[in-house]
């Protein structure tokens, strides 16, 4: 389920929903960084989270902080946990019932950052709300619908998803632990009616339903032989992830 073998050209074309928020993410990032004075500033005036400014009435600021991002470290940290753990979501549930979840999940992050943080707590930004929204409806795989997710998998939404929980905890720099408790909390909430109908994710079903073209997967009669080997590679794939997460996440506290 996470293990990416598509060009970028047919990731772009079987995942256009993840496609887009990393997109938002790097040319947001990039406005406020490098064009301040083009708006960079408003955006960011207009759209961090800010619970003094939602108690006077600023809804929307519920919504903007999930796709925006000021430090680079922050950005790279929650747009490579998207394009991990995005694709397989968004093929099992289809773009609408995805872009629900994933918006839905950051909504309530930063409603439980609103509830439990009060009228004082700082400004924030992130979509590590959403993020952990994803992991949610992944838990609750784990927990209720194994018949969506195998051992394997298992293993690894487990794993990181308890690197994430203590890294959390015990990250030498302010982070909002609302965001990602709450994210979390609202991902398993909305699991048995987002995964109502899902279908078990499978490399070749998204690139069956249009043409194919380099890089991309049809019927393959060695598919199984494949899979096979997959699997043998699986291990030293997800330590990669992994330790590519660990790396960006311990230097987004340092840098």
């Amino acid at each position: 389920m996470f293990i990416r073998h598509e060009s970028f050209q047919s990731f772009t074309r079987l995942y256009p929903v993840v496609t887009i928020i990393i997109g938002i993410h790097i040319v947001l990032f990039l406005w406020m960084n490098l064009l301040p004075g083009l708006g960079g500033n408003l955006i960011y005036m207009y759209g961090i989270g800010s619970n003094a400014h939602v108690y006077l009435g600023e809804y929307w600021r519920l919504l903007t902080p999930v796709f925006m991002h000021v430090d680079p470290m922050h950005m790279l940290f929650n747009s490579f946990s998207l394009f991990l753990f995005g694709p397989a979501l968004e093929q099992m549930l289809g773009r609408t019932r995805f872009i629900t979840a994933y918006l839905l999940t950051g909504i309530l992050a930063n409603v439980g950052t609103l509830v439990m943080g009060g009228i004082g707590f700082a400004f924030h930004l992130g979509a590590s709300g959403a993020i952990f929204g994803l992991f949610g409806i992944y838990l609750y795989m784990v927990l209720y619908r194994k018949d969506l997710i195998d051992a394997g998998n298992q293993q690894v939404v487990m794993t990181i998803l308890i690197i994430g929980l203590i890294m959390t905890f015990v990250s030498p720099r302010n982070i909002n632990i609302w965001a990602h408790i709450f994210g979390l909390i609202a991902g398993a909430a909305i699991g048995p009616a987002i995964l109502y109908n899902a279908r078990q994710f499978s490399m070749f079903a998204a690139p069956r339903r249009r043409p194919l073209d380099d890089g991309e997967f049809g019927f393959d009669p060695q598919r199984w032989q494949k899979k096979a080997r997959n699997k043998k590679r699986l291990r030293v794939i997800v330590i990669t992830a992994l330790a590519v997460l660990v790396a960006i996440g311990l230097a987004s506290q340092f840098l």
